[in-house]
């Protein structure tokens, strides 16, 4: 069994930073795509970035030029730089990994940002 576990939320002002860490543990052997999604309060979870295994990445319009999304591949583990921070980034930050040929989650870490 697969398990992911997300690290580095909390509480910020706006324009400050953070470092949001998902490390997957268990039998791996193969990974794919890596991703970190994200869901406001009465707002449906949405694509925050994505990161295939060749280091491609894909961002939402909303974050472009303030994330950064980046994994290491030997210790499975993806990461998101939060630069910039906006109190609509307000959210609980989702990890997800394509592993074993499977889509797994983590449990979230919550991202607030003060105005």
């Amino acid at each position: 069994q697969v398990q992911l576990v997300e690290s580095g939320g909390g509480l910020v002002q706006a324009g400050g930073s953070l470092r949001l860490s998902c490390a997957a543990s268990g039998i791996i052997f193969s990974t794919d795509v890596m991703g970190w999604y994200r869901q406001a309060p009465g707002k449906q979870r949405e694509l925050v970035a994505t990161i295939t295994s060749g280091g491609s990445t894909n961002y939402a319009d909303s974050v472009k030029g303030r994330f950064t999304i980046f994994r290491d591949n030997a210790n499975v583990m993806v990461y998101l730089q939060l630069n910039s921070l906006k109190p609509e980034d307000t959210a609980v930050y989702y990890c997800n990994m394509h592993i074993n040929r499977m889509d797994y989650w983590g449990k979230g870490t919550l991202v607030t940002v003060s105005s």
